[in-house]
């Protein structure tokens, strides 16, 4: 088998707890990779600013994917690579999360716009990314910056017919795929988690046999596809959990840290 030489994780769900909690033993279980001299990132759908303090808490020197792997930064933040919705598509979903009522929110690369900083998500959003919304009146000023649009709500059913519709309404011209079962992300086309895992692939000159993904979401399998190895999470649904090689526990129960532990036994 060949050896590990690439670990990318997803953040929320995954390497966190519910709670938004990086634990002491996902910290130590990054230090074991690094010492193994295997590389570890992340990617993610959370945007820019909200990475930050994964990368200083796990010493990440490797750039980290973005917006669903739409914007590669390096360790500094800065700008690699980065795709921007079509302002026409953008004010197309937008007209489609207004339709169903949901909580809008618009991202940039360096800030968090909404219309109501009351939205049921936003503090828990304000939690998970370490960062506050500018609250405005209209998001089309902005259109032209989107580098990723959300929609927001806890009715989990309407946020999937919501997904249907903002498919049937993008086309091929945005991707659009639910992150967690309340938030519905709309980010530019033709850029993934599994993307970014090329790119990775690229960078570092290893082959996809060499590297092992670790997500509980639909935006993971894309990544999973793309590498040798692929774990999802105990607290993943049973379909994500098929297209993955293995299966470790939630991410409540140290699932991330497990999951290194049979990465460093496989290398």
């Amino acid at each position: 088998m060949t050896r590990i030489a690439l670990v990318v994780s997803d953040v929320d769900g995954t390497l966190l707890t519910h709670d938004k909690i990086l634990t002491e033993s996902a910290k130590a279980a990054v230090r074991r990779l690094h010492a193994a001299g295997i590389g570890f990132t992340i990617v993610s759908s959370r945007p820019t600013i909200g990475m930050g303090f994964l990368v200083e808490s796990l010493s990440i020197t490797l750039p980290v994917g973005a917006f669903n792997g739409s914007a590669i930064v390096d360790a500094g933040l800065r700008p690699i690579e980065q795709h921007l919705l079509v302002p026409a598509v953008a004010q197309r979903s937008l007209d489609v999360l207004n339709a169903f009522g949901v909580d809008i929110w618009l991202f940039t690369n360096r800030h968090w716009y909404t219309r109501n900083p009351d939205g049921e998500y936003v503090p828990l959003e304000k939690r998970a990314i370490k960062a506050d919304p500018t609250v405005i009146p209209d998001f089309t000023p902005y259109l032209p910056e989107a580098c990723k649009i959300v929609g927001a709500s806890s009715d989990a059913a309407l946020l999937q017919r919501c997904e249907a519709a903002m498919r049937d309404a993008v086309g091929q011209e945005a991707t659009a795929v639910r992150s967690q079962t309340y938030y519905l992300d709309i980010t530019p086309p033709g850029h993934d988690k599994g993307t970014f895992v090329d790119a990775m692939i690229r960078r570092l000159g290893i082959p996809a046999a060499a590297v092992a993904t670790i997500g509980d979401m639909e935006n993971d399998l894309p990544m999973f596809a793309r590498s040798g190895v692929s774990f999802a999470m105990g607290n993943a649904a049973d379909n994500i959990k098929s297209h993955a090689t293995h299966v470790t526990d939630t991410n409540e129960r140290d699932g991330f840290a497990r999951a290194i532990e049979t990465v460093l036994q496989l290398g």
